[in-house]
């Protein structure tokens, strides 16, 4: 390859386009489907592919204009956060045709042959950069403009010989000694790199720092590593991707845990590890309740609108909530603070064909229940379909999981992080029931409360659960408590 094709491969025209971070904190994502090929011209705001992370399946909008030139890695493969995934031609910017050619095109010398450890090394899909371009700077005539952070990773890269550096029939200078590589800053031997806060949780879980893969910027060991080390060790299949087919006789079918399922086990671990979890149970008459539903299906206000039981529950608790606020807290470790508040994100735990998830509906405690309803329909449908977006599933401060759908009395539900209750609404069932002094068929159904004990004690955990069985035994109470 010429000085000038070489100048003209790493120019501003190739940009890259680098696995965005579409959630608070993720790290990683799983590319599930390409919807462009090499040659495809795209535009800004176009849907090119669609990705999983550890919360949700979104589609990734590419933001500039362009041809595709590469497509770094496969369907299937999981990147980490802030990796290119695909190189889009963007067009002359004529900025590379300015540069003037080097004097080395009027008699070129050739190009000394590259030592193996200089050629480029295959990586999971496509080439990784050539060591010369990151043991050795550029002479200032080869500089060109940064490509959004893009590498310079084409062939026939040169760092001071080869036909772009020479001169005709002159002996070139002895090249300078290459500047050394930056080492990356690690961690005094002996004590890994860690906030007290982060000090502290290893020690509450029993867990030794020195032997935790820190993730951080500078080897810091985040609260993520601590819980990811605290939770049990999955066997894993020795393919990245399992088989769907079963071989005949087969006695096992593993499946890697990763996405929506990994975060969901994890995250559990922590809470199970750093709250302390206390239950209540309460099992009432809920057939008013249950005429009530009945009635809203009717109404006009409700057309177009599913009304279940649990939009009721839902409002229950809301009400609950407003005449407990000290319930709709978080507990702040670092700065250790109860911090309480005036809005109600309500998340409602959904199963999904990716696992459980837990998008919340924002400032809830501000909406009629016309509007509830519809919320609350259009976040179930989204979740099923698996459309629900990262913001939908951050901010959550009270949860209700609704465990009687499948014909489930109750349980004993484990706090999402970073909330201090959860609500379980259990299967209905019409049963026997002392009724104004008589023995009679009544529905009925039992609630399970889980709370922090840290912040919430058995009293205040008590009242709420009585609030959201008193409503629902006697739905009037949605008005005159609200």
């Amino acid at each position: 390859m010429t000085a000038q094709a070489a100048q003209t491969q790493r120019g501003p025209r190739f940009r890259e386009f680098r696995m965005p971070d579409v959630g608070e904190g993720l790290t990683e994502a799983e590319i599930l489907k390409w919807y462009v090929a090499v040659g495809d011209a795209v535009h800004d705001g176009m849907v090119i592919c669609e990705v999983e992370t550890a919360k949700a399946a979104v589609e990734l909008p590419i933001p500039f204009d362009g041809v595709i030139s590469e497509i770094r890695f496969d369907e299937g493969t999981t990147v980490d956060v802030g990796t290119p995934i695909i190189v889009v031609d963007a067009g002359d910017t004529g900025e590379a045709a300015a540069q003037p050619a080097p004097a080395a095109e009027a008699a070129p010398q050739p190009a000394p042959e590259a030592p193996p450890a200089a050629k480029r090394e295959a990586v999971l899909v496509g080439y990784g950069v050539a060591p010369s371009s990151t043991t050795r700077r550029p002479r200032k005539q080869q500089q060109a403009a940064p490509l959004n952070g893009h590498a310079d990773t084409g062939a026939g890269t040169t760092t001071g010989t080869g036909p772009a550096a020479a001169a005709p029939a002159v002996t070139p200078a002895p090249v300078p000694a290459p500047a050394p590589a930056p080492v990356p800053e690690q961690p005094a031997a002996g004590r890994p790199l860690a906030k007290p806060p982060v000090r502290k949780l290893a020690k509450e879980l029993g867990i030794d720092l020195a032997t935790v893969v820190p993730t951080g910027p500078n080897g810091v060991v985040t609260r993520e590593d601590i819980r990811a080390a605290a939770a049990p060790p999955a066997r894993l299949p020795s393919a990245p991707e399992p088989a769907p087919a079963v071989a005949a006789g087969a006695r096992e079918t593993r499946t890697p845990i990763k996405g929506v399922r990994k975060a969901t086990a994890q995250a559990m671990v922590a809470s199970a590890f750093t709250a302390p979890h206390v239950t209540e149970f309460v099992t009432f008459d809920i057939s008013r309740t249950m005429k009530l539903v009945q009635e809203l299906k009717e109404d006009r206000a409700f057309a177009g609108l599913k009304v279940s039981p649990l939009l009721l529950v839902a409002r229950a608790l809301l009400v609950a909530i407003r005449r407990n606020p000290a319930v709709n807290s978080a507990w702040d470790e670092e700065a250790q603070e109860i911090v309480q508040k005036s809005y109600v994100n309500l998340g409602i735990a959904a199963a999904t064909p990716r696992g459980l998830i837990v998008p919340n509906i924002k400032d809830a405690q501000d909406k009629t229940l016309p509007e509830l309803a519809a919320a609350l329909g259009e976040l179930v449908s989204t979740a099923r379909e698996g459309r629900t977006a990262p913001a939908d599933m951050q901010g959550g401060t009270v949860t209700i999981t609704n465990v009687g759908v499948f014909g489930v009395d109750t349980g004993t539900p484990i706090l999402n992080p970073g909330e201090s209750a959860i609500l379980a609404f259990g299967a209905v069932k019409l049963q026997p029931w002392v009724h104004k002094g008589k023995v009679k068929p009544r529905h009925v159904t039992t609630l399970a409360l889980s709370f922090d004990h840290r912040l919430v004690d058995g009293e205040l955990g008590s009242k709420v659960l009585a609030d959201v069985a008193a409503i629902l035994e006697q739905p009037k109470r949605l008005i005159t408590w609200a």
